[in-house]
C-alpha cells in the first residue's frame, strides 16, 4: 500500500519553497495526487496568483505557464476580487502524473495580493532499480539542459 505525504505553506510573491524529498539511494519516488492553492489575504482584497511546481531549482518567478517545460510538474492560478458576488473566486490547477525522486521547488508570483497558501499531497512509492535510474537520469538531464 502506498503512503500519502502532505506539505503546506504560505508564500509571498517572488518566493521559492523547497520540499526536500531526495534520499541517498533514490529508491523512494513520488507522484502528485493533490495540489491546491488559496489566498492568505482577507476576502476583501483582490488576488491574482500563479503557483508552479518544478523538478529543478528556480532562481526567478513569473506568471508564464509553459507546459512544454519538462521540469514543470504542476501549475495553479488563483484569482479573487473584492466584489465576490460579481467576480467569484476562481482556481485552476493542472499537474503531471510523473514519478520523481528528488526535491521539488514551488514558485509563487502575484499580479496582486500579498500571500498565497499551497497544499500538496504526494503519493510515496518504492522504486525498482530501473525506475530509480530513469527518474534520476531525467532529473540530471533537466538540470544540465537548464544550465
Amino acid at each position: 500500500m502506498s503512503k500519502i505525504k502532505s506539505f503546506r505553506g504560505m508564500m509571498t510573491s517572488d518566493s521559492v519553497d523547497t520540499i526536500h524529498l531526495h534520499t541517498n539511494t533514490g529508491s523512494t519516488g513520488y507522484t502528485i495526487k493533490k495540489f491546491e492553492i488559496i489566498s492568505g489575504n482577507p476576502v476583501s482584497e483582490n488576488d491574482r496568483w500563479v503557483v508552479k511546481i518544478y523538478t529543478i531549482p528556480q532562481t526567478t518567478t513569473d506568471v508564464l505557464i509553459n507546459f512544454s517545460d519538462n521540469t514543470l510538474l504542476g501549475a495553479g492560478v488563483f484569482s479573487s476580487h473584492s466584489s465576490s458576488q460579481t467576480y467569484p473566486e476562481d482556481m485552476t490547477i493542472v499537474f503531471d502524473n510523473m514519478t520523481f525522486n528528488q526535491d521539488i521547488y514551488i514558485t509563487a508570483k502575484a499580479e496582486s495580493g500579498t500571500n498565497i497558501n499551497y497544499y500538496i499531497e504526494l503519493e510515496q512509492v518504492s522504486l525498482a532499480l530501473d525506475e530509480n535510474t530513469v527518474a534520476t537520469l531525467k532529473d540530471i538531464r533537466n538540470i544540465i539542459r537548464d544550465e
